[in-house]
């Protein structure tokens, strides 16, 4: 995979940024005044107090804490609550709970930011029409950008940034156009108007959750440091912010006009101030670029659900299924089965809420809880590096944590609301990725190993004994083993006593995730020179999992260095330089009906038994030639057979059985 040369600052940097990070939280201004105001009587305690929290919630929990702080936080260049887990996760093993519910709410998250940013985009056709179908022009546009997945984005990459500066442009124009007329709403600066707004104006506490919209998107960027580089987001947040408070300053401005009146009874059709504050003339133009603006949002975040998943699989927090890799750009992925899960989700959604204004109960308590979660593992990663700053680490905690939990009992409200909804998917996700990840735990537990070095002799005799049918040229298990002398009995038995497998070279493959993301290493260890060797892949966590390529490559190079001669030893063929056939070996380990788990354990591996038979096979997982595998069930565990307890009879004599001996074993 190429790199990506725009991580370094510049103005393409810069540029591309605007289309690839900020669509999320850029398309916020579209509906959060709509929610904050959409069923109360416009008041200036209402319309200041709530632009003062919008204004410091930018400047606390995306500023201070993703641009300047989280960003920091990256691996290898990488960002995003998983790449942020796979820093800290030798630090406590404790740390896989938040890594699950975060990556877990992040996804559930990506089911409701395309329908609210397409249709509230939608719905500002409504001013010129009020009898617009909404609902089918919104599902028919999010259908299309679902099928537009497969082809990857680096078709219309180009299109996103110019088309991002347009948008956030539009905004700081839209808003600066009232603010002239009303200039009396930067008083809103002062953080007494947000402290009087909660306190004081009736329920004012409860409409945070629809000013926490403003930064739903700030996650988002995190996930999207590899893309473009924390230079380049950092560059380009401080022109986002200046758009986004210039717009969100002249909302409040325009709504100061309105003082006394509930907009809903005024506007009937739309009482959206994003799009009341718009000329006439403009309105239509608006509109579409708000639309463009909602698909490119809606782009991104599919796209980091993608990538989210991708590193769960690599990470063992997921099933195996198929994951793509549409173009050679790096890091880009797309993964079939999570694209139409999304597009169904997406357009249940739709259906479900119908409008904007019904969604906004559904849209930000999950990312609530994903940036919790961050804040969790970003102290634990900040208290590894800056040793000598404890106390401030934890008084960011503090800090963070109270915002953040404010949010989220805010939020609260929301779940009879739809709130249940990502409530539900969030659950499922958390669901799927714990039985998954403590049942392989269960079955690592009771893998058995021995030492290679006891077996090589053996394994030498076995390759050159004629009176054992040649199996393969080439035998290639893969192992789990971790340990370079450490082989799993079970490869063992299956060589030795299920049915002697005699080749002239046997390969032990084990591949090993690493913590960083992109790294590709191999180191081979020779035990029997030209007979058995064993190789071991370290792959970074965002590493497509190819062993048939990988492994291809490793006995090319072992080749060339005269290291392994892989030329058949049929004579027919050798004399003509045929290579030689490789046949792979995977071992799956199934847990067998007589071996009794606790309730729970039971439970986790009949639903671990469940998720594997809709997964990839281990073949297709590791990228395996399919015609050259053959896979081997094995009990998981083995019962030993001394407390059996059987008596043996002889043979009917006159009518009568007659006891023998009672021995216990067989």
């Amino acid at each position: 995979m190429k790199s990506n040369h725009l991580t370094r600052l510049s103005a393409a940097g810069v540029l591309v940024t605007l289309g690839i990070v900020f669509g999320d939280i850029g398309t916020s201004p579209i509906y959060v005044f709509s929610e904050i105001c959409g069923h109360e009587k416009v008041s200036e305690t209402l319309v200041l107090g709530a632009l003062s929290c919008i204004l410091w919630t930018l400047t606390f929990q995306t500023t201070l804490k993703y641009v300047l702080l989280t960003l920091r936080a990256d691996n290898k260049g990488e960002g995003g609550i998983l790449s942020l887990y796979a820093l800290t996760r030798r630090h406590a093993k404790w740390l896989v709970v938040p890594a699950i519910i975060g990556g877990s709410a992040l996804l559930a998250d990506g089911i409701i930011t395309p329908p609210i940013s397409v249709i509230s985009a939608v719905e500002g056709l409504t001013i010129l029409n009020p009898d617009v179908a909404v609902v089918p022009i919104g599902i028919i546009i999010i259908i299309a950008l679902f099928i537009f997945q497969r082809f990857g984005t680096k078709i219309v990459g180009n299109f996103f940034g110019p088309m991002m500066l347009l948008w956030f442009v539009t905004l700081a124009v839209l808003g600066v156009n009232q603010i002239v007329e009303n200039p009396s709403v930067f008083k809103a600066i002062n953080p007494y108007y947000a402290y009087d707004f909660l306190v004081n104006y009736p329920g004012g506490f409860w409409l945070l959750g629809a000013v926490f919209l403003c930064t739903t998107g700030a996650e988002a960027l995190y996930s999207d440091l590899g893309h473009c580089g924390r230079r380049n987001i950092q560059v380009s947040w401080i022109f986002v912010k200046i758009s986004l408070l210039l717009n969100y300053f002249g909302q409040a401005a325009w709504l100061t006009k309105h003082i006394g009146i509930n907009l809903t009874l005024l506007y009937p059709n739309n009482p959206n101030p994003f799009y009341l504050i718009m000329p006439d003339w403009f309105i239509l133009p608006g509109i579409i670029i708000a639309t463009s603006a909602a698909v490119i949002a809606s782009q991104a975040l599919i796209s980091g659900s993608y990538t989210l998943i991708s590193e769960a699989i690599r990470l063992n927090l997921w099933p195996k299924i198929s994951v793509l890799f549409p173009t050679n750009e790096r890091g880009q992925v797309y993964i079939p089965s999570i694209n139409w899960i999304l597009c169904a989700g997406c357009i249940f959604i739709v259906l479900l809420f119908q409008k904007s204004s019904n969604m906004g109960a559904a849209y930000g308590l999950a990312i609530t809880v994903t940036m919790l979660m961050t804040t969790i593992l970003l102290t634990v990663y900040l208290l590894s590096v800056k040793k000598n700053a404890k106390w401030l680490v934890l008084s960011g905690l503090v800090l963070f944590a109270t915002i953040e939990l404010s949010f989220l009992v805010a939020n609260l409200v929301k779940l009879p609301h739809g709130g249940y909804v990502t409530l539900i998917v969030g659950g499922v996700l958390v669901f799927i990725m714990w039985a998954w990840y403590k049942a392989r735990k269960i079955k690592n537990r009771y893998i058995e190993f021995a030492k290679i070095e006891k077996y090589l002799p053996m394994l030498k005799e076995l390759s050159e004994d004629t009176t054992i049918t040649k199996y393969a040229t080439n035998l290639v298990y893969l192992t789990s083993a971790d340990v370079q002398s450490d082989i799993e009995t079970k490869i063992v038995y299956s060589i030795f006593n299920k049915q002697p497998k005699r080749a002239d070279i046997y390969w032990f493959v084990h591949v090993n995730v690493l913590d960083e993301p992109y790294t590709m290493e191999y180191r081979v260890r020779v035990l029997v020179p030209e007979k058995v060797f064993k190789v071991e892949f370290m792959l970074g966590f965002r590493v497509p999992t190819r062993i048939n390529l990988y492994f291809r490559k490793v006995v090319e190079d072992l080749s060339k260095n005269r290291e392994v001669d892989v030329i058949s030893r049929y004579d027919s063929l050798k004399k003509h330089d045929v290579v030689g056939d490789f046949r792979f070996i995977v071992i799956d380990r199934i847990l067998n009906y007589d071996f009794k788990l606790n309730t729970y354990e039971q439970f986790l591996m009949s639903t671990y038994s469940i998720l594997k038979s809709l997964s990839l096979s281990e073949e297709r997982a590791f990228g395996l030639d399919t015609s050259a595998v053959t896979t081997e069930t094995v009990p998981l565990i083995t019962i030993p057979t001394g407390d059996v307890k059987l008596t043996r009879l002889v043979p009917y004599t006159n009518g009568a059985l007659h006891h023998i001996e009672e021995k216990e074993g067989v």
